[in-house]
Parts: structure tokens; C-alpha cells; sequence
């Protein structure tokens, strides 16, 4: 069969009984979320000059921006198995445009902080329904439908910045930012109408996660494994803990551990590409960009890829080829010579983006129904967190003179990482 072929007949196996509609809802949501999450990194010389700051203060900002994202995983993890994904959707979606239309409203840096806070609250409780609606909804795919989804992610974040790097110059920073918030209430509007409501019912009518059997014994619709007590009638810090205990599971131990690795080696390398090929002397700021627009491109194409391949030739493989074809850029990166070889292996970075698809639909398939949710955003508020701490690292080393040798680092980083999923088994 042609690839053309195998494409179709994996897009095909996406759709049906509603499931296209909700898959190509969320996908377009999270096509805003993440391409808007990185267009203020992409134009912040451009606002630095306007607010007339340092640059120490300017990444205040961009560092506000991934910790109240991070800050947003595990509460929304955990509201989503008590009200549903398609309210937390809807809420990341709409707190996302306030958060845009605030940008319009900045004369003062301060403001222009508290609006990126409020972005960054937005686009936090977007992401852990995101994965948990997906893993649902897809019992035998859920590998390509994620691959889907987290590239329309990718796609965004090489359009978006991009095409806000150009608007700026002709209507200014706060347009270009803000003309995006009417997207995120029409995507809204469409998340709520494609997704259904996944809670169930019981007995009495209150709300609870879906993830119950419906057809278990003695009429068990709760989602609590032994008919009693749901996430839904838990309070936070009872049902963290019981996330807590969940993720104790050495399967889910090792993928958690081998993602962390890679999202921290991919945080550093995003974070400063664009400044090492602008510091090689071959590169203008415009044509360094490009290039990190291509990576999430590449990106894209890796992750749609890497899910299908999951579906067919099992996680553990898949994440290990991943990891292993992931070093090799970014060790070569201080390595090559000459503009298109640094152009190419720097947008070859983005093979990595694979690692997301594969590792989600595996982690997520393991963790008890009952608590998906919650415990699927307290991983992911520990993957940014620890991950937003390989862009410092990679930066002390730079101002130190040690530019190459912090991506010698970050590939050691990741040949640690394919080596966790060596020990990685195989998905029940």
C-alpha cells in the first residue's frame, strides 16, 4: 500500500460516531493555544523596546508564561474528572482570550505581565483535558489521534509567531497579538458543541467521571474501581494522593522519567536555536526564526508519524528509535559548517516532537479511570516545571562561553532518556 494509502486508511480509522468532529475541535484549539504560547517569546525584542525593559525582565515575563501553565495541569486535571473535558476545554479557550484581549489593554509592563499570567492560566487548563478526552475517545487509534492532535499543535507554533513576527511591523505588537482572540471564542464555541458530556451519572443524579465501566456489575456507572467513592467526591489533596499512588506503577515511573528527560533537552534547544544560529555570524534573526519555524514543522510531520507507528509496532520501540535519531542533531548542531547543513540539522531537532504522542497515549492508558484526569495534570505540571529549568541551564553555560558544550549536553541528556525507554514494556 502507498503512504498515501496508509495515511488515508489511519485517518479514516479516526473518524465516525462524532469522533472526527471532536478530534479536528480539539486539535484546532490547541493549534491556538500552543502557537499563541510561543508568538510572545517570538516577538519580545519587539515588546521589550516598547515597555523599555531588561532583558532579565523581559524573560519575567516569558517565565510567568510557562509556570502559571504549568501551575494550571494538575487543578485541571483534577476538575475535569469532577465536571467533564468539554467544560475545562471550553474554560482554557475563553480565560486564553481574555488573556489576548487584555494584551490590547498594556500601557504599563506590569499589566503586560498580568496579562501574559492570565494567558498562560488559559492555556494550562487546556492542555490535560486535551489528552484525557483523546485517550477516551479512542480505544485502538489513540496513538495516530494524538500524533493528530499535538501537530496541529506543532503547526501552530511555526505559523503563529511567525506571521505575528510580520503583522508587528505594520500594526504594532498589540493587534497582532490581540486580533487572534475572536479564534479562540469561535474554537470555544466549537469544542462545546463537538465534545460531548463525559461524566456519568449516579443514582442520584450527581455528576461523575466517565471512566467507569457502563456495563460493570451492580450497575457500578462511578468510575471508582470498587463501586465506591468517585474522583468527583473527593477533595483535591485526597485525590492527589490517590494520583500519587497511581503513578508508583514502574511502567508509568519509566515513561514519566524518560519524558521529563526529553521535554527538558527540547525546552533548552527551542529556547535558545534561534540565539546559536544568530551567534554563529550565518544567520539574521529573520532567517534563525525560519528555522525555528521549519523545526515545528518537522515536528509536526515526527509526531503524526511516531503515533501511527506506536499503534503499529508497539510504544517501547517507537520511543527508543525516537530517542536515539534525537541525539544525533543536537550533537551535530556545533559540529556542521556552512548555512544549509546548521538550517537542516537545526529544524531536524524537531524529530523529537514524536516523543509526545507515543508517551502520552502510553501513560495516560495506565492510569486508573477513576483519577485520570487529576493525575495525568499533576505529570504534567512535573514535566514544564522540571523542563523549564533546561532553557536556564543552557543559558548560565552560554554566558559562560560554553554555547557548544550545552548541546553536547542536551544530546547526552537525551541518549539518557532513549536509554530509560530501553527499559520501557510493553502496553497491556
Amino acid at each position: 500500500m502507498s503512504g498515501y494509502g496508509r495515511l488515508g486508511r489511519a485517518v479514516a480509522g479516526l473518524r465516525g460516531e462524532g469522533r472526527g468532529w471532536l478530534l479536528l475541535s480539539v486539535a484546532v484549539g490547541w493549534f491556538l493555544v500552543l502557537g499563541m504560547r510561543f508568538v510572545v517569546p517570538g516577538i519580545l525584542p519587539t515588546i521589550t523596546d516598547d515597555f523599555t525593559v531588561s532583558a532579565s525582565e523581559a524573560g519575567l515575563a516569558v517565565t510567568v508564561l510557562w509556570v502559571t501553565y504549568a501551575a494550571m495541569q494538575f487543578p485541571a486535571g483534577y476538575f475535569a474528572d469532577r465536571l467533564g473535558e468539554r467544560v475545562l476545554l471550553v474554560a482554557g479557550l475563553l480565560v486564553s482570550a481574555v488573556g489576548l484581549v487584555s494584551y490590547t489593554f498594556t500601557p504599563t509592563f506590569g499589566l503586560f505581565v498580568l496579562a501574559t499570567g492570565v494567558f498562560g492560566l488559559g492555556s494550562g487548563l487546556y492542555g490535560p483535558p486535551r489528552g484525557t478526552v483523546i485517550s477516551k475517545t479512542y480505544d485502538e487509534n489513540d496513538g495516530a489521534a494524538f500524533g493528530l492532535m499535538l501537530a496541529a499543535g506543532s503547526v501552530g507554533a511555526a505559523v503563529l509567531p511567525a506571521a505575528a513576527a510580520v503583522a508587528v511591523t505594520s500594526v504594532g505588537w498589540r493587534t497582532a497579538v490581540g486580533v487572534v482572540a475572536p479564534a479562540f471564542f469561535l474554537s470555544a464555541a466549537a469544542v462545546w458543541w463537538a465534545v460531548p458530556d463525559t461524566r456519568v451519572r449516579t443514582a442520584d443524579g450527581a455528576g461523575a467521571v466517565d471512566g467507569g465501566d457502563a456495563d460493570a456489575p451492580d450497575g457500578d456507572v462511578t468510575g471508582a474501581p470498587d463501586g465506591g467513592t468517585g474522583v468527583a467526591d473527593r477533595s483535591m489533596l485526597s485525590a492527589g494522593r490517590a494520583a500519587a499512588v497511581a503513578v508508583r506503577d514502574r511502567r508509568i515511573a519509566l515513561a514519566v522519567a524518560g519524558a521529563t528527560l526529553m521535554l527538558f533537552a527540547f525546552q533548552a534547544a527551542t529556547a535558545f536555536l534561534t540565539t546559536y544560529l544568530t551567534a554563529t555570524g550565518r544567520f539574521t534573526q529573520g532567517t534563525a526564526g525560519a528555522v525555528l519555524g521549519v523545526l515545528f514543522l518537522v515536528g509536526a510531520a515526527s509526531q503524526f508519524a511516531g503515533g501511527g507507528l506506536a499503534d503499529r509496532f508497539g510504544t517501547p520501540r517507537v520511543l527508543v528509535g525516537i530517542g536515539a535519531a534525537s541525539v544525533v542533531p543536537l550533537a551535530a548542531l556545533p559540529l556542521v559548517e556552512g548555512r544549509l547543513a546548521l538550517g537542516v540539522v537545526g529544524a531536524l531537532v524537531g524529530v523529537r516532537m514524536a516523543v509526545g504522542p507515543v508517551s502520552n497515549a502510553y501513560i495516560i492508558a495506565l492510569l486508573p479511570d477513576d483519577i485520570q484526569g487529576t493525575a495525568w495534570g499533576a505529570l504534567r505540571t512535573g514535566f514544564f516545571i522540571v523542563g523549564s529549568f533546561g532553557s536556564t541551564a543552557v543559558g548560565y553555560m552560554a554566558d559562560a562561553g560554553y554555547f557548544d558544550l550545552a548541546f553536547y549536553m542536551l544530546a547526552g541528556i537525551t541518549a539518557v532518556g532513549a536509554g530509560v525507554y530501553v527499559f520501557l514494556p510493553e502496553r497491556p
